[in-house]
């Protein structure tokens, strides 16, 4: 059977980029956000733009070291294999972790069409479970029918965005400023825009998604890099129009604790009940989501183990050129922490987990946006005014993106960290070799 390369092209990459970063978060923020009235409008620009300086990073170690494993593969060539390690340990758990809030935040969308799900005791645990095996047989089968699943529903995901952000246009035309909350400068603080940073960024999570199945993509030191930027800063255009719009044009009481904000926000403006219409919408938003962090979460252990990072036994890739053992061995894992955690409500379980996945992936943009500093301070990759200056910049906004975090999360990304220390160790004394015995 012939296997499948470089089956990914710039339209696969950015879908990858677009369909990772609009999940379900996006569709619950405005009632987050709420609160924060102007300082969520700023709080998305200073997100946006850390988020674009750490995509230029990315696009550029992408474009020098156009290798499987992203984060893992630039921090290894900057700091060596251990400083490797532990970051690409901290991103791969930051992947399954997460994909267990985005596969809650889909079911808990489906419980609008199917109550049982959400009343029945551990049903939306056994419905979770099963949609991401059934996602991981997709990836499993070959990365070019996951990359055409994505480019569909990311395509079907932007519908509801799309919808909601034209409909703010007409009530701004129909209304004026009148319609908008007032600025008032004396209500924005920097604790409130911090606070609302810190919200943004898990919506914004997975722009360096292209960057992990480097071997899976056509000429990826030309393909990542335009698929990074671009894919990052349509995003967080869409995000800005559309959180901002229902943030603005919508009684704060109206949105706060809201289960479905944007079908408040239509009803409010007199677009009738779409609930069932958003709902579902959102959960394809989910489920594409889902799909390419499935993939990654695959990807990204399978490069480590090629790497000699990672136990040896998940460098091996199935029938179809596909690292069937690295899906399993993470969807097994996704698996054992929804089980574990079946008895909370599917808010309390997407608000956990959601917040443990940011946290660790803050350490991996950290260490990458310093390994572009250290790559070219070792004139291993062409240093410019513009990168170091991007590189700082986007070192910077995952400090303070840290702390914005709180010392609970930050706290759990040091844990993550130590927690793959045992693995590293035995890993290294694994591949040791042997000592010779003398006749």
């Amino acid at each position: 059977m012939k296997v499948e390369t470089k089956p990914l092209g710039l339209w696969m990459c950015t879908a990858l980029v677009v369909g990772n970063m609009i999940g379900s978060g996006v569709f619950m923020l405005p009632a987050s956000l709420a609160p924060y009235g102007w300082n969520a409008v700023i709080a998305w620009l200073l997100t946006i733009g850390g988020a674009l300086c750490l995509a230029f990073v990315f696009a550029k170690l992408a474009e020098a070291f156009p290798r499987a494993g992203g984060p893992l593969a630039y921090t290894q060539e900057a700091f060596g294999p251990t400083a490797g390690f532990m970051v690409a340990w901290a991103y791969w758990i930051s992947m399954w972790v997460g994909n267990a809030a985005i596969a809650v935040g889909c079911v808990s969308y489906l419980s609008v069409f199917a109550p049982a799900i959400a009343t029945a005791p551990g049903l939306h645990a056994l419905v979770t479970v099963a949609l991401v095996w059934g996602l991981t047989a997709v990836n499993c089968w070959g990365s070019r029918s996951a990359g055409r699943l994505q480019v569909v529903a990311t395509i079907l995901k932007l519908l509801p965005l799309i919808a909601v952000a034209g409909l703010a246009v007409v009530v701004f035309a129909k209304k004026g400023g009148a319609a908008v909350t007032p600025f008032e400068p004396s209500q924005l603080s920097a604790g409130g825009i911090t606070a609302a940073a810190t919200l943004t960024l898990w919506a914004l999570l997975g722009l360096e998604s292209a960057t992990v199945p480097a071997d899976k993509v056509h000429e990826p030191a030309k393909t990542i890099p335009k698929a990074t930027l671009y894919g990052t800063a349509f995003t967080g255009l869409i995000y800005l129009i559309v959180c901002s719009a229902v943030v603005l044009l919508s009684p704060a009481d109206l949105l706060k604790g809201s289960n479905a904000p944007f079908a408040d926000f239509v009803g409010y403006h007199g677009g009738g009940d779409l609930r069932l219409m958003l709902a579902a919408f959102a959960a394809i938003s989910a489920f594409g989501a889902l799909n390419g962090w499935v993939l990654l979460q695959g990807e990204m252990p399978y490069a480590m183990a090629r790497d000699g990072v990672f136990p040896a036994w998940l460098a091996k890739a199935g029938k179809r050129g596909t690292p069937v053992r690295a899906h399993v061995l993470s969807s097994a894992l996704l698996t054992a922490l929804v089980l574990m955690n079946y008895a909370k409500s599917m808010a309390d379980l997407f608000t956990f987990i959601a917040l443990l996945a940011t946290s660790a992936s803050l350490f991996t943009y950290l260490f990458s946006a310093l390994a572009a500093l250290r790559l070219q301070q070792q004139k291993r990759m062409t240093a410019t005014m513009p990168l170091s200056v991007l590189a700082i910049l986007a070192a910077l906004y995952s400090i303070w993106t840290l702390y914005g975090a709180g010392a609970q999360a930050t706290l759990w990304g040091l844990v993550l960290l130590i927690a793959g220390l045992p693995v590293r160790f035995l890993t290294a004394r694994a591949a040791r070799p042997a000592p010779e015995i003398s006749a």
